[in-house]
């Protein structure tokens, strides 16, 4: 099935007519895109929702996103942006970014405190459902149940936790409170050790992308990086399609010419080298990483991406922020620092009949997933087939 180029602007309404309730349901055109910076400026979301991460990713989407914008008679009440994708015979639409977009919470306007009645959701779907006939399941994964001291209203449907667990350091008391409740002093050691090593190695110095040529640099560094850190892992590089990756040079090119950035680039250089990159985004007071990765040379015994850790949260507590966020996934580098554990949901709304078929399959993945990975003895044989069916690429 196909559709027209132009925009799809499809209305609804429903309720109590003075309400004024309606929803448009619109592709991603520059147009559409204005208009969804101009709802969040009097709205809160998390990062992957922002304007600035929707532009980017749209920028190079091989199809164009489509944003659901509902209102009522005061305007702007929530919107969504979403990336329409083919999963073999089946239509998703998901949050634009798709695996690279974690801690989803939509744009909603500020005066929405307690989310939205059923009949509002059930409107997103029938418009959604009526503009996109190609969309059989709403996938919207990795949510947040909460944004400052608004409910996520998309918990309003059915939905179940996510499979991996959110990890962050909770910054109050400043640095050294920090380090108290989590072995500071042997931090504090290993920290001089590394700096020792580092120095000896021919200086150090961690550096914030401050221009687009820095954060092309400390990207492409990124991106090697990680590639071959995913490739002994046994894991697909999620980073490795073209468009992932001009997406978030777009993204945080600029945000690096910006005098207040939402998305920043960290790294540490040793003797004139990228040996650590990390890309983090800020909402309110939490500083979110988004991603980190560390050279396998001839330093990665002085533990480069360790080291650059506990300088962003020594900087983030200085900052006077409140929150450090590992953001999803448990690992042993975060478990060392962290203080504060997150279940985000999932959420699957089928649209079609196809979709209520794919929407059984894929909840029952993200149960067999949080299984596993609640489990050490079957996530170690998990990690250990990983290995054995994805072959070092030279």
């Amino acid at each position: 099935m196909t559709f027209a180029k132009q925009p799809v602007r499809v209305s609804a309404t429903g309720g109590n007519a003075e309400e004024g309730l309606g929803i448009e349901v619109c592709d991603a055109d520059a147009v559409t895109l204005q208009r969804y910076r101009e709802d969040c400026s009097d709205a809160r979301f998390m990062p992957a929702q922002s304007p600035d991460w929707v532009a980017a990713w749209a920028k190079h989407a091989p199809h164009p996103p489509i944003i659901a914008r509902l209102c009522d008679g005061d305007g702007h009440l929530m919107s969504l942006a979403l990336e329409v994708a083919r999963q073999g015979r089946f239509g998703v639409a998901r949050f634009i970014g798709d695996r690279h977009a974690n801690g989803n919470f939509p744009a909603l306007n500020r005066r929405v405190r307690d989310g939205l009645p059923g009949s509002h959701l059930q409107m997103l779907v029938d418009a959604i459902r009526h503009a996109r006939p190609d969309i059989d399941l709403l996938v919207l994964e990795r949510q947040v149940r909460n944004c400052g001291d608004q409910t996520n209203p998309l918990s309003g449907w059915p939905h179940g936790d996510s499979p991996n667990v959110s990890l962050a350091v909770d910054l109050e008391g400043g640095f050294d409170a920090v380090l108290e409740r989590s072995s500071g002093k042997r931090k504090r050691k290993q920290h001089r050790s590394q700096a020792r090593k580092l120095e000896a190695a021919g200086g150090y110095e961690r550096r914030l992308a401050g221009s687009r040529a820095e954060a092309e640099a400390m990207l492409d560094a990124f991106f090697e990086m990680k590639a071959h850190r995913f490739a002994l892992m046994g894991v697909q590089d999620v980073f490795a399609p073209d468009r992932v990756k001009a997406s978030f040079r777009t993204l945080f090119g600029d945000a690096a010419e910006m005098q207040n950035p939402g998305f920043v680039l960290h790294g540490l250089e040793v003797a004139g080298r990228l040996r650590a990159v990390t890309g983090s985004s800020r909402v309110g007071a939490r500083l979110i990483c988004e991603f980190s990765s560390f050279a396998d040379d001839e330093l990665s015994e002085a533990s480069p991406g360790r080291f650059l850790f506990y300088e962003n949260i020594e900087s983030a507590c200085s900052q006077g922020l409140k929150i450090y966020d590992f953001s999803v996934g448990d690992e042993y580098y975060k478990r060392l620092w962290c203080d504060l554990e997150t279940i985000q949901f999932d959420t699957f709304v089928p649209l079609t009949a196809k979709g209520r078929a794919l929407a059984l399959a894929r909840g029952g993945i993200a149960r067999a997933k949080r299984l596993i990975n609640n489990n050490p003895r079957l996530w170690a044989i998990a990690k250990a087939v990983r290995r054995r069916l994805t072959p070092l690429r030279g």
